[in-house]
């Protein structure tokens, strides 16, 4: 029986169970119930229509590997410990900066409930005196990054470099940057065009 707020086989033990069982050929389905990712997420106050699930928080490595996600643009969700949570909380401030909205989630769906919504230093600093229960960390994403044109050639070109054609180069970055694709088509033929510095 299930005694908290989680979805078995995501970040849980019964994760080899089903992969086992699936790759025995035995039926593997599964009945809605709670969820802490997604009950955290509709409680957090906190952007819903693109998330991602980082599992629990490292150990080791914690700033390095949240320095990694600083550029992550949708909401992130964590799991950790009570115990690590000041640090961990602490170390999201300094790789996602002071400022960055999060909303700590405990004993979800339990008598003791809480949410706490903050920017990162103040989580961090009320954290320090000792938090109990099964927590989430949800986290803003970060702001979407400036692109400008040339920053936006310079891609089309590394990935005609790389063998795919000018036009479909173009449109690809026009996609992930909200560029304009002709823009980036003509900038790029024009760079192609361009003399050699010399050199």
């Amino acid at each position: 029986m299930l005694t908290e707020p989680a979805c078995p086989a995501i970040a849980d033990r019964g994760f080899p169970l089903g992969a086992a069982a699936a790759a025995a050929g035995v039926t593997v389905t599964a009945l809605p119930g709670p969820s802490a990712v997604i009950t955290a997420l509709a409680l957090s106050g906190l952007p819903t229509d693109r998330f991602s699930f980082e599992g629990f928080v490292p150990r080791k490595g914690r700033l390095g590997a949240l320095h990694l996600l600083a550029r992550e643009e949708r909401t992130m969700v964590f799991f950790e410990s009570p115990h690590r949570l000041a640090e961990s909380l602490a170390d999201m401030a300094r790789a996602f900066g002071d400022d960055r909205r999060l909303a700590v989630c405990r004993e979800l769906t339990k008598m003791f409930e809480e949410v706490k919504r903050g920017t990162a230093a103040e989580l961090a600093a009320w954290a320090a005196s000792g938090v109990k229960g099964e927590i989430c960390i949800v986290v803003q994403g970060a702001p979407p990054r400036e692109a400008d044109l040339g920053s936006g050639v310079t891609q089309v070109l590394a990935l005609v470099a790389s063998g795919s054609r000018l036009k479909d180069a173009s449109t690809e970055v026009a996609e992930a940057t909200g560029l304009g694709r002709r823009d980036l088509y003509e900038g790029a033929l024009a760079a192609k065009a361009a003399p050699a510095p010399p050199g």
